[in-house]
């Protein structure tokens, strides 16, 4: 990072499913956080089911923040931990530039039910074609458009690299263009 002073958006984890827990420690200290949420049917005390928001990638958690900040809030807080990937033999945090989580926080709380979140490893990206998404809920969206595996048609996948993957739903041709 060249300039530490400027927020950024880190990829962190809150193992152990401690993602709300994390959010809540973060809200409370006035700090700028993202967990993609989706709707789920949820078993309670009794075996009664109901319909509730849940995180939908387990242990995850966006953070918006100076690299300062989350310095101070990361000391004696063992529930939020760094996503890192290696750089010239040391691991470094993951930073998710701001425009692509814009467009992920845009598309995964447009529409809940017709994404798909998919580990990286699970679709291969060199297959797939970069394309902008020109109308509809997703307007203005850039991915990949590429064939998943076990469904019939391809798909355009927004890809936080190293971090996940989100499959929007079918989208009609005509408002995919393809970009360079």
């Amino acid at each position: 990072m060249e300039n530490d002073s400027a927020p950024v958006w880190f990829a962190m984890s809150a193992p152990y499913r401690r993602e709300l827990r994390a959010k809540e420690f973060l809200d409370s200290k006035g700090v700028e956080c993202f967990i993609p949420m989706k709707e789920a049917l949820v078993e309670r005390p009794g075996g009664a089911k109901s319909r509730q928001m849940v995180p939908a990638i387990h242990n995850m958690i966006f953070v918006h923040t100076t690299k300062e900040r989350i310095k101070q809030l990361k000391q004696g807080v063992n529930f939020l931990q760094y996503h890192t990937r290696p750089v010239a033999g040391k691991n470094v945090p993951i930073i998710v530039p701001d425009c692509q989580m814009q467009q992920f926080i845009a598309v995964t709380t447009a529409a809940n039910e017709s994404i798909t979140y998919l580990r990286p490893e699970e679709i291969d990206i060199k297959k797939g074609t970069k394309v902008r998404v020109h109308g509809g809920v997703f307007d203005g969206t850039e991915g990949y458009f590429v064939k998943l595996q076990g469904k019939r048609s391809r798909r355009v996948v927004m890809l936080i690299e190293g971090i996940t993957a989100v499959a929007l739903t079918e989208i009609s041709t005509d408002i995919i263009e393809v970009i360079g």
